[in-house]
């Protein structure tokens, strides 16, 4: 593809993200602080064959936007256009997620058996469930273990926790 990545940072009450658009569409939104964004970064950069730009565009913009309403309370909005540069499972997998309602999760068992129609393959949801470039907007942050318990979040379980304390699902715990 080519091109550049156009990317800002955008700083949320849970901690600094990253946004990243290309061809006036988000295609990055992942959290600074954790170890694995240099993964979702390089990850999305590879798959569209982009570069890096600092600076602001339409798509970051909106998003920012739309984050500053997540983040008073108030749901997210969904007409964000969004680039997922990934393989067909994983568009599958987080297009499935797309789908889990601001306030509920669900399990990793669950959404395996969502996306597969019942194969047996969490570990390959959940590997596609990590390697979601849009975090936040694609909310993988909604998807728990099975017994509800906090697995396995890029931003690391305090965010997690925060963002399912923000939409309601647990109760405060910091």
């Amino acid at each position: 593809m080519g091109g550049c990545v156009v990317y800002r940072y955008y700083d949320s009450p849970l901690g600094r993200l990253k946004l990243g658009s290309y061809d006036g569409r988000l295609c990055l939104c992942c959290w600074c602080d954790d170890c694995y964004s240099t993964d979702a970064e390089s990850g999305v950069i590879r798959r569209l064959g982009a570069d890096w730009a600092a600076g602001a565009s339409p798509a970051t913009d909106r998003a920012a936007e739309a984050l500053d309403v997540f983040f008073e309370g108030k749901g997210l909005v969904r007409n964000i256009p969004m680039l997922l540069p990934g393989t067909d499972f994983q568009r599958r997998v987080w297009f499935a997620l797309s789908f889990i309602p601001y306030g509920y999760t669900v399990s990793y068992g669950e959404l395996c058996r969502f996306v597969t129609g019942g194969v047996s393959a969490t570990r390959a949801v959940a590997s596609a469930v990590g390697d979601n470039p849009v975090s936040v907007f694609v909310p993988c942050h909604r998807v728990v273990g099975r017994d509800g318990s906090l697995v396995g979040y890029a931003g690391g379980l305090r965010v997690k926790a925060g963002l399912l304390e923000l939409e309601r699902v647990l109760p405060r715990l910091f």
